[in-house]
């Protein structure tokens, strides 16, 4: 180890908290310093101070210290996530707060590089956390009881939570030799598309290390997270399903900014259609009432599959197909003409050529076709042998074609 674990909040009220995990950590043999992310301008004892830190807003301190609540929090967070990212001694971080501790924390954690121990000790943690987690590999650890002074509670869970950052923080892991050597290539999946996404990896994996993401929302965003940080040399966004619930209300959506970082990025892309087919809601009775009398498929009592119609799927169209135009680099994204999911296969409960039809049409239409961006309608099913023979073409064609700069 050669830098430090950064033990991060607000020390104007829980100082006592942050020196008593920073003190436990430097016990475990790890470097580790405090940081104060008060937002008043006398903040509390630490060693880097609320205004060394609130100096790397770009409107300087008093852009932080306000003397508003509300306008202070969000400009503290933007200097913390200034600070981290002009450090070079990063080994962890570890914050604690309550709702707004853990708002001023979390941005900066979810900005640094997957792999650096990321822990937030909070009283928001038992709850809903994607907001704060995002695409990041941040811990969250509950308090239990409120931050708000060393009582007999607080000193068992904050010990943990420093012995465990303390841990992550010297043990990090080496990263297999092995997948070094190998470039790596994103890919989602749902589970309507697996076999798609087994066969396509077990032909690449001799010559890349394959990261699978779990399309439901925040799995596409963390491969783009991984894309935008220059850590995979191709992707193959075979399940693109998290537009249908970005559009139509599902519980796993998208954000608009979804092929965003392909095209910032300009990473060589190959995608496809997989499970446009359908939207997810929870529970039946969570399904919202306009949708009453549709195409319903109950995958387990937890989720039900709403298939999407032909509208719906010329609106998805158009729309991925708007943002592939905004990406410069090696593009191909591929039409399955057999069905885009387990479920639309023939015989099978959302087998919908119309629906499909509808989908590639638009598509179609709307992608301004050039050397370096193609759609390409292929007759099989997604989920067939020779579907992934064709990706992998595709990709293999589109990472030489980035590489002599066609």
């Amino acid at each position: 180890m050669t830098g430090r674990v950064y033990v991060v909040g607000t020390a104007d009220t829980k100082g006592a908290e942050l020196a008593y995990i920073r003190d436990l950590i430097r016990a475990d043999g790890v470097a580790a310093v405090t940081a104060d992310l008060s937002t008043l301008p006398h903040g509390g004892a630490a060693d880097i101070s609320a205004r060394e830190i609130a100096g790397h807003h770009p409107g300087g301190t008093e852009a932080v210290f306000t003397g508003d609540r509300g306008t202070a929090v969000a400009a503290m967070a933007e200097a913390f996530q200034r600070f981290l990212a002009s450090r070079n001694d990063v080994d962890g971080v570890i914050g604690i707060g309550g709702s707004g501790g853990t708002a001023l924390v979390a941005p900066a954690l979810r900005a640094l590089p997957i792999g650096i121990p990321k822990l937030i000790v909070s009283t928001v943690a038992s709850g809903q956390v994607a907001g704060y987690v995002g695409p990041s590999d941040i811990a969250m650890m509950y308090s239990v009881t409120d931050i708000a002074g060393l009582n007999r509670i607080a000193r068992v869970v904050l010990a943990n939570a420093a012995h465990a950052m303390a841990g992550m923080a010297r043990h990090r892991p080496k990263r297999d030799n092995h997948a070094e050597t190998r470039p790596a290539v994103g890919l989602t999946m749902f589970g309507v598309t697996t076999p798609c996404v087994n066969a396509v990896t077990e032909r690449l994996a001799a010559r890349y290390d394959c990261l699978v993401f779990h399309a439901t929302g925040t799995g596409g965003q963390s491969m783009e997270k991984l894309a935008s940080s220059g850590l995979l040399a191709a992707v193959a966004d075979l399940t693109t399903t998290e537009v249908c619930d970005r559009l139509m209300g599902g519980i796993f959506p998208c954000t608009d900014d979804r092929f965003g970082a392909i095209a910032r990025s300009k990473v060589p892309y190959v995608g496809s259609c997989g499970a446009l087919d359908m939207v997810n809601f929870g529970a039946p009775e969570t399904v919202p009432e306009r949708y009453a009398g549709r195409l319903f498929y109950h995958h387990n009592p937890q989720v039900t599959l709403m298939r999407t119609t032909a509208d719906e799927n010329a609106r998805m169209g158009a729309w991925i197909g708007e943002r592939l135009n905004r990406c410069e680099g090696q593009v191909r994204f591929l039409l399955p003409l057999g069905g885009v999911s387990l479920l639309d296969a023939p015989g099978q409960a959302f087998h919908d050529p119309e629906a499909d039809a509808a989908l590639f049409d638009a598509l179609e239409r709307t992608v301004k076709l050039t050397k370096r961006r193609r759609i390409m309608r292929v007759p099989h099913a997604i989920n067939d042998e020779a579907f992934a023979d064709i990706v992998v073409q595709e990709l293999e064609d589109a990472v030489r074609s980035a590489s002599h700069g066609r």
